[in-house]
């Protein structure tokens, strides 16, 4: 098919692509609309292609691609866990963006992933994590408790004692200070801290 190969070489590389930046690339050949809703239709069909979320495309497998399609985002909570050998527990991946869209359980490249809105306010503490060849945004240890009591989720004991374990003081000092105090409290609380005094500190 006329142009597919274009396509294919230029996004395959690519984790995530959108249906605008195909567009963009194929308008200097002076394609009509149509013809590219058909050629991305086509790849769908053919199973070369995968949709990850309305107007956003992969050629790959992996679903840790998927968050690339709600930039800027990074993995977070139980999935952040297992990213850093916290917790032995297969997850799905969980997705945390300060974007407004639908959150909740959806379903991409044959697997369940959870997204979630953060404030702006709370986008930060996270890193680079390489995975299959990839790097991946994920929040730091520090940050993925934090973000446990922000989305009063619940965190699993075993993972709880081994996050104990990892906390860096001056790092989780520095990020509780850009956080909500009814975040703090519920950090402190998770740690066995008393409202007044200082946080205890393990490992």
């Amino acid at each position: 098919m006329k142009y597919m190969k274009d396509v294919v070489a230029r996004f395959s590389g690519r984790n995530v692509f959108s249906l605008r930046d195909c567009r963009v690339f194929l308008k200097q050949k002076k394609i009509s609309e149509g013809y590219l809703h058909f050629l991305i239709h086509y790849l769908l069909k053919k199973g070369a292609l995968k949709r990850i979320t309305r107007g956003h495309y992969t050629f790959s497998d992996d679903p840790m691609v998927i968050g690339f399609a709600f930039a800027p985002h990074y993995y977070g909570l139980q999935e952040a866990l297992s990213l850093h050998g916290l917790w032995d527990q297969g997850t799905n991946p969980v997705v945390v963006t300060p974007r407004w869209v639908r959150t909740g359980v959806r379903q991409a490249l044959g697997a369940n992933y959870l997204v979630r809105h953060v404030n702006p306010r709370m986008f930060f503490g996270y890193g680079l994590v390489q995975r299959h060849g990839k790097w991946i945004p994920v929040s730091t240890p520090e940050k993925t408790l934090i973000d446990f009591a922000y989305f009063n989720e619940k965190i699993p004991a075993d993972a709880l004692e081994a996050i104990k374990g990892r906390l860096d003081k001056k790092a989780l000092d520095g990020l509780l200070k850009k956080t909500p105090a009814r975040t703090q409290k519920k950090v402190r609380a998770l740690l066995g801290a008393r409202p007044s005094r200082p946080l205890p500190w393990f490992g």
